[in-house]
């Protein structure tokens, strides 16, 4: 459990720390200064739905690994105890889609592969149109100038 704790330390808080301290130092350093606040560009519509990709694909691999985490690695008896209550070696597992079946029981949440499927679509989705809007808004209005 100690190991976990440092992992969640070190994964999450002490980022966290670092980006809210840097925050606050340009922030008094600006206000020190008299400087005013900088200019934010507008977004674009392909740089909003970077981002909305960019999440789905986050928001998705951390949804596989929570239902990973179902699954045996070391100790494949231990899957079954830990999550169904019986010390028997699992009927069937798989990593896509996600599946640990201990006495004839799916072990793993009903949602997490419906979860999976919708993430992918709109991590796909999102950069599919991201690249879209990103191209036609590089390419240059054509008139309707055609030589008969």
């Amino acid at each position: 459990m100690a190991t976990l704790m440092g992992l969640v330390i070190l994964a999450l808080v002490l980022p966290t720390w670092t980006g809210i301290t840097y925050v606050g130092l340009v922030r008094a350093r600006r206000e020190t200064e008299g400087l005013p606040p900088p200019p934010r560009p507008r977004r674009s519509p392909a740089r909003k739905a970077a981002w909305l990709a960019g999440l789905a694909y986050l928001a998705g691999g951390t949804l596989h690994l929570y239902g990973l985490s179902y699954l045996p690695f070391l100790f494949p008896e231990d899957a079954c105890w830990f999550n169904a209550g019986a010390m028997v070696s699992p009927d069937s597992s798989s990593a896509l889609p996600v599946s640990l079946v201990c006495h004839g029981a799916e072990v793993v949440p009903w949602w997490v592969n419906p979860g999976l499927l919708v993430l992918a679509l709109t991590a796909v989705t999102a950069t599919v149109t991201s690249i879209v809007l990103a191209v036609r808004a590089r390419r240059p209005a054509r008139r309707g100038t055609r030589s008969t």
